[in-house]
């Protein structure tokens, strides 16, 4: 679509890579989870999905003894040992816990903390922890954490106590703190317990988001590299404001030299943008576009459009919509000058996870510009991200119909049907789609993007080699496409567990472009499974910075704060997750 980065579906849950890879000129972002455990995706069916409510059994199990009677705390017995009285009254404890009457085993569990003699680390801890339970029970959130700090500060690995201290935390608001303790309840369960895995990705989005809605409010806008530029721009066929200028669109200088008479004054601010545009001086075309804007000139349509697409380009979604929203009201402007507006609103309204209105939008481009091939290109890119395939490949026939050289949309129908094959375990299917990039290829030698599409079907498939050589004929076409290398850099990773090749190929993706937010993003990540925890938040900072949507920017912090929750986690625990 013509979003300038990936949007995420409605669930919020993140992009498959496969359906980011569809984006034109985008990288692939890697999951929050992938900043904890790069192999995540290898390991077996999480394990451990129960609730943990109940209280911890004995810790040192004394047969046939039991608390007195009745509501009160237990009693002494003269032939008991002090830790032997408290075990009995940790058990009766336990037993009113399991009836549900929690004041009961709350004043029981007391009378174990008191009995219980204080070189009992092990036993004390659980009475501590077995209390927290029961003050859980009755939602004393502030009871819980103080209980279970108790339980942790004698046994730091307590796992239990942990992840009750870190959901008692969640509802105290605690965000930072219970991050914390659910990583280090991560490390220890090994990545394997389901329950604390969702607890430890809902407080990072959380975090993210708060976070990404501080900062991108106040973050000063930042112009892409001219790489991502172009590459925005080459999604577009029919698009009147990507275009050279034509003869009668030139300077008055430019023109004279034609012999050819000056009826468009040089003061045109859209035309003064549109000749930045051919230079790639785009930080100044912005402010050419205000001009012609403000002056009601006689391209204040492609004005308002171009100032729109640059302000979706640094980031700027308030200040685009109303250019695009003036431009689609417009009734006697270029119906193509609308069309485009609309595929960008639809685009923007996508990317803010708003699917009802993304639709309408490109539905309308459709009604008003039937036969622009534009428009049917970028929403069969939004109905993949919408899970329907089949009105997918329907869009991208119409495209190919109306413009039969789009190598983009043979490659990306391709692409389409391959993971609907793929994912619907169907062979026989997934064949016939990668013969049908085989064809693309052949027919479109030049066509970067269709070899990395094919890639990423081959890598699927497991055809490493075949794969490889695929990035290679892309960086052949476009040497200074650095999502690349990325690319290529993961393939390395993933197929030859190179780890020095792979960050050699993204270290040359930042040196082709040091604003690609890909790269630092997936650096990164393989610091967090080096170790280099540090190293890690200081390249996820950088693509902070680089963000380019307030919700690109909330999923970097969030793996930004996945790894320094880690380096808090070794510093108190001593606990760190596998490394690579």
């Amino acid at each position: 679509m013509a979003s300038s980065k990936p949007v995420e579906p409605q669930s919020g849950t993140g992009l498959p890579r496969w359906q980011l890879a569809l984006l034109v000129g985008t990288p692939i972002v890697l999951g929050v989870g992938a900043v904890y455990l790069w192999n995540r995706s290898k390991t077996k069916e999480s394990k451990g999905t129960g609730e943990r409510k109940t209280p911890e059994g004995s810790a040192s199990p004394v047969q046939g003894q039991d608390c007195q009677d009745g509501s009160a705390p237990a009693g002494r017995e003269p032939d008991l040992s002090p830790l032997d009285r408290a075990q009995a009254a940790k058990n009766k404890g336990n037993k009113y816990f399991k009836a549900g009457k929690y004041e009961n085993a709350i004043q029981c569990y007391t009378e174990a903390i008191a009995l219980c003699p204080t070189e009992q680390k092990t036993d004390l801890s659980t009475f501590y922890q077995n209390r927290a339970a029961a003050y859980e029970q009755q939602m004393k959130w502030t009871e819980v954490v103080q209980d279970c700090c108790q339980a942790v500060e004698m046994n730091p690995r307590y796992i239990k106590a942990l992840f009750r201290r870190a959901k008692a935390l969640e509802k105290l608001d605690s965000k930072k703190a219970c991050l914390e303790d659910v990583t280090a309840v991560c490390i220890l369960e090994a990545f394997q317990n389901q329950q604390s895995m969702l607890l430890a990705d809902k407080v990072l989005k959380q975090l993210g988001k708060e976070k990404a809605k501080d900062k991108y409010k106040n973050r000063e806008p930042m112009m892409p590299s001219p790489q991502f530029i172009k590459s925005y721009f080459s999604s577009f066929t029919d698009d009147i404001i990507s275009q050279p200028l034509q003869k009668g669109e030139k300077k008055d200088e430019d023109k004279d030299k034609e012999g050819e008479a000056a009826d468009v004054s040089e003061s045109s601010g859209y035309l003064k943008a549109k000749q930045y545009m051919e230079e790639e001086n785009y930080d100044k075309i912005i402010s050419e576009c205000t001009k012609e804007v403000e002056s009601g000139g006689r391209y204040t349509a492609e004005a308002l459009l171009l100032r729109a697409t640059f302000y979706l380009l640094i980031g700027n979604a308030t200040g685009a919509q109303p250019d695009l929203d003036r431009v689609i009201n417009m009734q006697d402007a270029n119906v193509k000058l609308r069309a485009n507006a609309l595929i960008k609103r639809g685009s923007m309204y996508m990317q803010q996870q708003q699917p009802m209105l993304s639709t309408q939008d490109f539905n309308m481009a459709a009604d008003i510009d039937t036969r622009n091939p534009d428009v049917y290109h970028h929403r069969g890119q939004l109905k993949i991200l919408l899970d329907q395939v089949d009105e997918a490949v329907g869009d991208f026939d119409e495209c190919i119909v109306l413009r039969p050289d789009s190598a983009l949309a043979q490659a990306q129908k391709c692409f389409a049907l391959y993971r609907q094959a793929y994912t619907g375990n169907n062979p026989s299917q997934v064949q016939i789609a990668m013969d049908g990039f085989e064809d693309v290829i052949r027919r479109f030698p030049k066509c970067a993007e269709g070899y990395a599409l094919y890639a990423q079907a081959l890598t699927d498939q497991q055809h490493f080699g075949k794969a490889d050589e695929m990035y290679d004929k892309c960086i052949e076409l476009e040497p200074d496409n650095a999502t690349t290398y990325v690319h290529k850099g993961l393939l390395q990773l993933q197929w030859k567990q190179d780890l020095d090749l792979g960050l050699e190929l993204i270290g040359k993706a930042i040196e082709i472009d040091n604003k690609c937010d890909f790269a630092y993003e997936t650096m990164g990540t393989i610091e967090v499974q080096r170790g280099n925890l540090d190293r890690a938040i200081d390249m996820f900072n950088k693509a902070i910075n680089l963000a380019k949507s307030e919700m690109e920017m909330a999923h970097l912090y969030s793996l930004c704060d996945a790894a320094y929750a880690q380096t808090e986690v070794a510093r108190k625990y001593g606990l760190k997750p596998p490394t690579l």
